[in-house]
């Protein structure tokens, strides 16, 4: 049986930040050794929509310990979102590109190629230092495989990250079910098995008649990583205001009771599974994290000692 870590995908949302820290816990230093006495692992977000500076990652480094796992959201860039211009590097402004209400659009593949390179560049001091889980690689729901031409188009581009992300942990998460789906799934897998990509599991709202991944819990190679959504059906397909409010969801303890057998058929096929929560609304995460790491008892790792001030949870 392999190790459960469990964690949250964010550990400075702004509506989470003043229910779940004590209070006198304010700084981003300090709010980042209270969350790694609590947990032994997290996921980097705001690196979908901006490249980080490379002193960021150095900071998170010294800040956590020997033994702390970040794992970081590719640049919307590099999984073909549109991202804000604003929000552009400096070495990725002279490239061509569409500009749509202020987003970028149709970059050119050389834009996105250095936005690569850029990206590795700015994490590479959690690599140094030993604490680089994985790169998290999210497509969009409109990367699919529902034509032969589709699979094709998304197949190649997959084989093109593989190649740039060379000798990194690269998890994949698919928004559209038809890389999954009946005719696909064996495809699929055997894929990143054969190229050494991790499938990511995922949990969201089901619908009838709307398209979104189903409750699959697969490892394609020695990790499995599992991202918790929430079920809020009512925000998953909506204009929210914020993302956080798209994943306004705190999950049950029944629903967490269901969700551990699962999990804990993962860690019997894999050496190390995560187990992330992205129901980042309020303080729901953190809760469902520390409530779900309960549940899974001596399966979960607990974080190290000698953080902070503060006793460990577990």
């Amino acid at each position: 049986m392999g190790r459960i870590h469990v964690g949250t995908c964010s550990w400075t949302e702004k509506t989470m930040a003043g229910l779940w820290y004590p209070k006198g816990v304010t700084t981003p230093e300090e709010r980042l050794r209270y969350y790694a006495s609590r947990f032994d692992t997290v996921e980097v977000d705001s690196s979908f929509y901006a490249i980080p500076r490379r002193s960021y990652a150095e900071a998170w480094a010294d800040r956590t310990p020997d033994d702390f796992v970040f794992h970081v959201k590719a640049y919307g860039l590099m999984t073909g979102h549109e991202v804000d211009e604003r929000m552009l590097a400096p070495e990725l402004r002279d490239y061509a590109y569409d500009s749509t209400r202020g987003r970028v659009r149709h970059a050119d593949p050389d834009m996105v190629d250095a936005s690569f390179d850029l990206f590795l560049d700015a994490i590479e001091p959690l690599r140094e230092a030993g604490k680089l889980g994985g790169i998290l690689m999210q497509f969009p729901p409109y990367f699919t495989a529902t034509s032969a031409g589709e699979e094709r188009r998304g197949l190649a581009y997959l084989e093109y990250m593989a190649g740039k992300l060379d000798g990194y942990r690269t998890l994949v998460e698919f928004r559209h079910p038809s890389w999954v789906d009946e005719r696909h799934l064996a495809r699929t897998l055997r894929f990143l098995r054969d190229r050494g990509l991790y499938y990511v599991s995922v949990d969201n709202p089901q619908f009838e008649t709307r398209p979104t991944m189903p409750s699959l819990s697969v490892a394609t190679g020695d990790w499995a990583y599992v991202r918790l959504h929430g079920r809020n059906a009512d925000t998953w397909f909506a204009n929210t205001a914020t993302s956080a409010d798209r994943f306004d969801y705190l999950y049950s303890t029944s629903e967490l009771e269901e969700l551990a057998g699962p999990i804990r058929n993962l860690a019997a096929e894999a050496d190390e599974t995560f187990v992330m929560f992205n129901n980042n609304k309020y303080d729901y995460a953190q809760r469902n994290a520390s409530e779900i790491a309960t549940i899974l008892g001596d399966l979960v790792v607990p974080p190290s000692a000698g953080t902070g001030d503060t006793p460990a949870l577990f």
